[in-house]
């Protein structure tokens, strides 16, 4: 499974990029805003850190204009992955972009049916958003393992599962389980992964013992 941070914060990107843990990133117009960073500078400056793809967003709604603004997008580096919404005009950008040999992240996926047509139009990446989904009261994760199991039916589509607004540790590992492709996680839920209790406490009590020996390793 590939680990993307979803974040418009550089200096995140840099400290998880330096674990070796970091396939790639996404952003979206509110990560943007929040960062409070000129939008293409970021962009660029993400990829000068990050080698895997780094999605980037369309901010129009028409078909004409999200063609052109993601041609400039697709032109700041190679690795750039221009992300649409799942939208009619959307799509048609997708297929475009896909034939040109632009990667294109198709976000706001809520329906195994919009999966679908994403993989038809060629994306590359489909987002489906499980937290928002488990807001309502629906069940995110079932329709994670809905569209691993309909790609999965069709060798020929090449459309990577990539698991968004995930909330807690354990979207990432209920994903994995059901085969997704990439998970998208803020900072904070990646470093969570790291947390155990048995972990805290064995390693104080490793400490503590070493202490008593008396002992330097340097």
């Amino acid at each position: 499974m590939k680990f993307f941070v979803d974040t418009g914060d550089i200096n995140d990107i840099r400290d998880l990029a330096s674990t070796g843990l970091l396939d790639g990133v996404t952003t979206n117009p509110s990560l943007i805003a929040k960062s409070g960073k000129q939008f293409l500078p970021l962009i660029k400056e993400i990829c000068d850190v990050v080698s895997g793809p780094v999605s980037a967003e369309v901010a129009a709604t028409d078909y004409d204009t999200m063609i052109r603004e993601g041609r400039k997008l697709a032109g700041i580096a190679e690795n750039v992955c221009v992300k649409v919404p799942l939208t009619p005009a959307g799509l048609k950008v997708c297929k475009e972009l896909s034939d040109e040999g632009t990667q294109v992240n198709v976000t706001l996926c809520f329906s195994a049916a919009q999966a679908i047509l994403a993989a038809k139009a060629g994306a590359t990446f489909i987002s489906p958003f499980v937290g928002r989904l488990d807001d309502i009261g629906q069940d995110g994760m079932q329709l994670i393992s809905d569209i691993v199991t309909i790609y999965g039916n069709y060798p020929e589509w090449n459309t990577e599962v990539l698991v968004a607004s995930v909330r807690h540790p354990m979207h990432i590992v209920d994903a994995a389980m059901m085969g997704a492709h990439v998970v998208t996680c803020p900072p904070d839920v990646i470093k969570k992964l790291y947390s155990h209790p048995l972990t805290d406490k064995g390693l104080a009590a490793f400490v503590e013992d070493w202490k008593k020996t008396g002992q330097s390793i340097l």
